[in-house]
């Protein structure tokens, strides 16, 4: 009984450890993010118009969920390149990226803790 308990335990854990993997794989720091913009990267604001407006990462485009839904597309010619998407906390981020790969986008990835991680690393935002 115990080497069957000790079993399923190595078996939960190893089921954890991949998840983990899986997730930090489609998100990235906001450092990564900056070298990701400078290789010439599509940003994806997931907030509302009010909230991007209010401040956004340089050159970020706004998208609605639903816009995400259609993204394959508007967006078609950037299937192939980087994509990084984001919001307020980054709760929003893997189900995005989710749906985006699920359309044929091949690097898409969300910003890990969303906007606020970029906030709290004194990131620029742009109000333009």
């Amino acid at each position: 009984m115990l080497a069957t308990a000790t079993g399923v335990l190595f078996a939960i854990i190893v089921v954890y450890e991949m998840q983990a993997r899986s997730e930090s794989l489609a998100s990235v720091s906001p450092q990564e993010l900056i070298r990701l913009m400078n290789q010439g990267a599509l940003l994806l604001d997931l907030r509302s118009p009010e909230q991007y407006q209010a401040g956004h990462v340089a050159g970020a485009r706004q998208m609605s969920g639903e816009q995400i839904l259609k993204a394959a597309e508007t967006l078609k010619k950037h299937k192939e390149k980087h994509v990084v998407v984001y919001d307020d906390s980054g709760s929003l981020g893997a189900a995005a990226v989710r749906q985006l790969a699920a359309q044929g986008f091949t690097n898409v990835c969300a910003l890990r803790g969303g906007l606020a991680a970029w906030r709290a690393d004194n990131l620029p935002l742009s109000r333009a």
